[in-house]
């Protein structure tokens, strides 16, 4: 094991001890109950029970009454708005004849909000996208309060659904959870050719007719959009902590082999309960082990940033403790083996044709970058996932992939990285603690050191370059009372074309801000997810215009280089929306969430740390 990853294993371990152990405590305790007691419908009274299958067919029914079979939830995120979760409309019949088949019995338990940030973004739905996360969790668990499931097949692909579906699902940390992705649509439009088209908008040199059918060819059929945001590093993080069935990541939909890994996911899930020889509960899948092996395989692919804030919230809900400390001692070790847009210039099949998740987790194995002693879904130990699925005279089965990488542009071995780091670096200084995305910027981007153009909304930059008012000058942007607290951290993405274009011209520039940027988000170089907040009285809420920033991602540092003195003496300028302002599009009804949130560097949840609670009655570390 690289040593670098082992202590900071072992300080997680010792960190999360209090709340992780209270936390198995009560797990073990569920665990126990339901191997003494067959299928958790068997506590139910008569009339709870006929309530629970009363919907059902007779065979069903049947089964249900008799209490003999387990139980599988079927948790989905179907909508037909998202193309990446529109293929889960036809998930539930598969899975539920594949539970049957395997000796269980399958039920929709619930369905789960699914929004698109590909759909709202710049929008005031984008506002909401961040709280979504707490919703599909606490729809997770009241699709699962029914004491009826002893599994629960999990039916998410994009970027808040699945962090969402796995902190609700680790709330019953004693049920097994299997994933089941749907797989992305097939490569269309080149995504630079997309991008292009993006700055010529925003030049105007191209109308709205071209660029809606550059996108039309990028986003043109069911599935995963095939970038590497946000969705598809869910994907690559949740395989790697053995919570999909190996192989099943990046199959494209509507072929013979994703629905036979459907299939198997249904027949697995029975064989994961409490009643068989294979008993599997997530949240002894999801330990500490698996959360690093999640931020290694995050840092290895230079994935979403938005996952800096997910694995906190998601590690948070199985009792650990994560910190942003932990990703920078990481990305220091952890290489660069991937080149997916706007990374580079491949998508997400390209990579699967190159080897996908197979040469990345053997590579980052055999370098000793990952715990290979680990629980899944598929078995003990990560070895597992060496092995791809195929189907051989209609059958499916597994080979282990001996063979390297196909395509070196897209997907390297450890020893011929991309570069020696990962992707996302930490930064610090006076303004607080900040992300840098620092994968797809050229090196000669990394250091910035400018004025500052201060901003309290994303559209009032927009005006400005509209207005030719960011012309022929070097300037950080920062983009201020975007926090969670403030008005749900929306993404700043359509700041990156009008941005990219002043880069392209010459000019000096760099993002600041206390909000998010997409997954997607490229070559600007850009200090993000800033803590502590403007709205939470941090430092940023202090910036005037035309104080130098200094910006180093390669460093790792955030300064303005303003005399402390003179900062102290400063009174906050802006201020977040009020409640009265803050209306719209439902926002309204999530006043409540802003006042909970809280910073991103904890995960920008509004749940506490699962177990902290028990740890501290029973004396633990407050």
């Amino acid at each position: 094991m690289h040593p670098v990853i082992q202590e900071v294993t072992d300080r997680l371990v010792e960190r999360s001890r209090p709340s992780r152990t209270a936390y198995l405590a009560r797990l073990r305790s569920e665990a126990e109950a339901a191997r003494r007691r067959g299928p958790a419908r068997a506590s139910l009274g008569c009339a709870n029970l006929a309530h629970g299958f009363a919907g059902v067919g007779e065979n069903d029914k049947r089964d249900l009454r008799a209490g003999v079979k387990p139980g599988v939830a079927i948790v989905s995120s179907y909508n037909d708005m998202l193309s990446a979760h529109q293929p889960y409309e036809t998930y539930p019949a598969i899975l539920k004849a594949a539970v049957r088949k395997a000796g269980g019995v399958a039920q929709f338990a619930g369905g789960v909000p699914a929004m698109c940030d590909g759909v709202t973004q710049g929008r005031a739905g984008m506002e909401l996208s961040l709280y979504s996360r707490e919703v599909i969790a606490m729809a997770t668990a009241i699709a699962l309060s029914h004491d009826m499931f002893d599994a629960s097949l999990m039916l998410g692909v994009c970027d808040k659904i699945v962090p969402g579906l796995l902190i609700g699902a680790l709330h019953f940390g004693h049920l097994p959870a299997l994933f089941v992705p749907a797989g992305p649509m097939t490569s269309g439009l080149p995504n630079k050719v997309k991008a292009r088209t993006r700055q010529l908008f925003a030049e105007g040199k191209v109308g709205r007719d071209e660029l809606l059918d550059a996108e039309a060819k990028s986003y043109h059929s069911p599935g995963t959009c095939t970038f590497y945001g946000t969705a598809n590093s869910n994907q690559v993080m949740i395989e790697v902590m053995g919570l999909h069935l190996p192989g099943s990541t990046f199959v494209n939909p509507r072929t013979e082999l994703r629905e036979a890994l459907t299939k198997a996911a249904g027949r697995r899930a029975v064989e994961l309960t409490a009643h068989g020889d294979e008993y599997t509960p997530v949240g002894e899948v999801v330990d500490e082990k698996a959360i690093v092996n999640a931020c290694v395989a995050l840092l290895a692919t230079g994935g979403s940033t938005n996952h800096t804030m997910h694995i906190v919230a998601i590690a948070a809900a199985a009792g650990i403790e994560l910190l942003w400390d932990d990703l920078a001692a990481l990305s220091k070790v952890v290489p660069l083996l991937t080149r997916m847009y706007p990374n580079g210039q491949a998508d997400v099949n390209h990579f699967q044709a190159a080897g996908g998740m197979q040469v990345l987790i053997g590579e980052l194995l055999d370098a000793g970058l990952l715990h290979g002693d680990v629980l899944t879904v598929a078995g003990r130990g990560l070895d597992h996932y060496r092995s791809a699925a195929e189907l051989k005279d209609g059958e499916l089965v597994w080979a282990e992939r001996t063979e390297g990488s196909t395509d070196l542009d897209v997907l390297r071995p450890v020893s011929d990285a991309f570069s020696a780091d990962g992707g996302i670096h930490m930064l610090n200084g006076n303004l607080g603690r900040a992300v840098s995305k620092v994968s797809a910027v050229k090196d000669e981007h990394l250091v910035i050191e400018a004025p500052a153009k201060v901003f309290d909304d994303q559209l009032e930059l927009l005006r400005a370059f509209d207005a030719g008012e960011l012309d022929g000058q070097d300037f950080v942007a920062v983009i201020r009372y975007q926090g969670p607290s403030a008005n749900g951290m929306p993404e700043l993405h359509k700041l990156t074309p009008p941005m990219a274009v002043l880069l392209d011209r010459g000019q000096r520039v760099a993002i600041v801000t206390d909000g998010r940027m997409s997954g997607a988000s490229g070559k600007v170089p850009a200090a993000i997810h800033l803590s502590p907040e403007a709205a939470d009285g941090g430092p940023i809420a202090l910036v005037l215009d035309g104080d130098p920033i200094r910006l180093d991602a390669a460093a790792g540092t955030l300064e303005l280089l303003v005399p402390a003195d003179e900062l102290a003496a400063r009174s906050p300028h802006g201020a977040p929306l009020t409640d009265a302002q803050w209306v719209g599009t439902g926002r309204e009804l999530f006043g409540s969430f802003r006042r909970a949130a809280g910073p991103a560097e904890r995960g920008a949840g509004i749940f506490a740390l699962n177990g902290h609670a028990e740890a501290v009655a029973n004396g633990g570390r407050a």
